[in-house]
């Protein structure tokens, strides 16, 4: 089943609810469309799955009901410049749960839609369990991604207003030279994820811990730390050691706690179908 949704600014998000009929429902708010050709093969340098969504929703609807959609590409379609708030965000996702006539799901995000995750199960007690990979629900980097959302913002501010040249696209990481490297974006594209940041400033992700009480699992990569230059604030994100930190203390509330190991196993691969599903499936099996 496809519907179109409208959503808290009048957007319509394009989703789908497919998969066992009689299954128990997981949100992937991460589903993105198939891209094949050169964008495929560019994505596989960089070790992305061209068709992680396909994959994903594949991988899990022999089991369950997959409520998938792309939330993340669709705010880059329709940025949301002065109103992408917790609240907002919450309220799109129940109003899509509502529009499939979804009462209660799991959900499962990664990096800033993990962080999303922990905003929704606080939020409602429609939540059956939680799934949070690629950002840790306890100490969580909250300050640093607002610094490095906040340098994006104005690097692309400054892109913007500076005449246009053309910088060759890299065609492998190892190439990318991060502080030279030109943002060219719509700055309204990064200054709604600044406008999320900056409502998270005084939260205090410590403090709502006994309001989540469904299952839930936090998981990261064993390389997953991202040290930024200069030019994007000149911090680090370090996912896996903020986890790694307050595994034992997770633990105690309740977190089921993993730390993915492997050959590069940083943010990029830890998200990936054929590294996560290994994992979320069967965690998802055995608490539903």
């Amino acid at each position: 089943m496809k519907k179109n949704v409208q959503l808290s600014d009048g957007s319509s998000l394009e989703v789908s609810l497919t998969g066992q009929a009689s299954g128990k429902v997981i949100m992937l708010p991460a589903a993105k469309k198939s891209v094949y050709g050169q964008e495929a093969e560019s994505l596989k340098l960089w070790g992305v799955d061209p068709e992680a969504g396909k994959h994903f929703i594949e991988g899990l609807s022999d089991t369950f009901q997959v409520l998938a959609f792309d939330y993340e590409g669709h705010l880059f379609q329709h940025p949301r410049p002065n109103s992408l708030t917790p609240n907002n965000i919450v309220a799109d996702l129940l109003q899509i749960a509502d529009a499939l006539n979804v009462d209660k799901f799991s959900y499962y995000g990664y990096s800033w839609l993990a962080m999303v995750g922990l905003q929704l199960a606080m939020r409602t007690d429609r939540l059956e369990s939680l799934i949070m990979g690629g950002y840790p629900p306890y100490e969580g980097p909250y300050r640093e991604m607002m610094i490095v959302t906040c340098k994006t913002y104005d690097l692309a501010l400054e892109s913007q207003k500076a005449p246009h040249c053309e910088q060759a696209a890299p065609t492998e990481p190892e190439q990318v030279d991060w502080d030279n490297i030109q943002v060219q974006i719509n700055p309204d594209q990064t200054k709604q994820f600044v406008t999320m940041y900056a409502s998270l400033k005084n939260f205090d992700d410590k403090a709502v811990q006994d309001l989540v009480t469904i299952p839930k699992l936090a998981f990261a990569g064993e390389q997953d730390s991202i040290v930024y230059g200069n030019k994007f604030g000149g911090v680090t994100v370090d996912i896996i050691g903020l986890l790694r930190k307050n595994k034992a203390l997770l633990e105690q509330l309740g977190w089921d706690v993993v730390v993915l190991t492997g050959d590069d196993m940083d943010h990029t691969k830890a998200m990936q179908p054929a590294t996560a599903l290994p994992l979320i499936k069967p965690w998802l099996a055995d608490r539903l």
